[in-house]
């Protein structure tokens, strides 16, 4: 994934979820994300979406049609990944 520009949020617009009830994005804990996700399904802008949650540390919500404890692991296997190749380099 190429890193997204924080202020350029230009692909919001294209977003299947413009204009649907924020609330849906940010259930209550425990309750289902498969509505949400179902909206981000085959979204043209889900991968910006993501990149922008992940580049802006969002905690909370559906975001890319990930969950925060989804998006935590990808932080986490992207922190892996660059220790990993930041020892290589090193070697």
């Amino acid at each position: 994934m190429n890193a997204v520009d924080p202020s350029d949020k230009t692909w919001q617009d294209m977003a299947n979820c413009l204009g649907v009830d924020p609330d849906l994005f940010f259930p209550e804990r425990g309750a289902s994300t498969r509505e949400a996700k179902e909206v981000c399904r085959g979204c043209v802008v889900r991968d910006e979406c993501l990149e922008f949650a992940l580049a802006n540390g969002e905690k909370f919500g559906i975001w890319g049609g990930m969950s925060e404890r989804e998006r935590r692991r990808i932080r986490r296997a992207r922190a892996i990944a660059r220790r990993a190749a930041a020892s290589v380099v090193s070697a």
